[in-house]
């Protein structure tokens, strides 16, 4: 047992679970973040990768993501571990996904209501170039749900029983749609004019 006086052991962050993370930045977050940093750098990119995905642009996405980083630092403390971390964040992510997506679908129609041109307004490009352009291209032909269901399975690489549980649907719906959007993305692959 340590005394209060006696300076507290250092550790390596990146040698610790998830689980062990959430603990210590739970007891860390009003002195210090070492290990809420740990976490957000281990999921930072795949993080970046799902709200892009979702989203189609990286400019959304980078915001999207800020906003989840301080959502996961706020609410970290409420967090019961009845879920996976990795889990916990996705859905944070998802949910937040949904909001921006919505946010940008008011915004469009805003425009078109107001006869401006919405391009005007883009400076960067929001497509990346190769291989990640064509997954864009054929992500585009699926509604978001399944979009968001393909995301969560192949770039966030959850389970169907966490993806159901993030997207609040049951898993034998999860896995159907699932294959069904993979089915559709097959024959748009095998009759792209169709």
């Amino acid at each position: 047992m340590t005394s209060r006086n006696e300076p507290r052991r250092c550790y390596n962050p990146a040698a610790l679970s998830d689980e062990e993370l959430v603990i210590a930045a739970k007891g860390e977050l009003l002195h210090t973040t070492i290990a809420y940093e740990e976490l957000m750098r281990r999921y930072q990119r795949t993080l970046f990768n799902v709200c892009a995905r979702y989203l189609g642009n990286e400019r959304d996405a980078d915001d999207v993501c800020q906003e989840v980083m301080l959502k996961v630092l706020h609410g970290l403390k409420h967090f019961e571990g009845k879920a996976k971390f990795k889990t916990w964040l996705y859905s944070i992510t998802y949910n937040e996904c949904i909001t921006q997506y919505r946010k940008e679908k008011r915004k469009k129609r805003l425009l078109e209501a107001l006869s401006l041109d919405g391009q005007e307004e883009e400076i960067e490009p929001e497509a990346p170039v190769g291989e990640s352009q064509g997954l864009n291209k054929l992500l585009a032909h699926v509604n978001p749900i399944d979009r968001e269901i393909l995301v969560l399975r192949f770039v966030a690489e959850l389970e169907f029983q966490e993806i159901a549980n993030i997207m609040h649907m049951g898993l034998s719906a999860t896995k159907m749609r699932y294959k069904r959007v993979l089915e559709k993305l097959r024959d748009h692959i095998d009759s792209p004019f169709i």
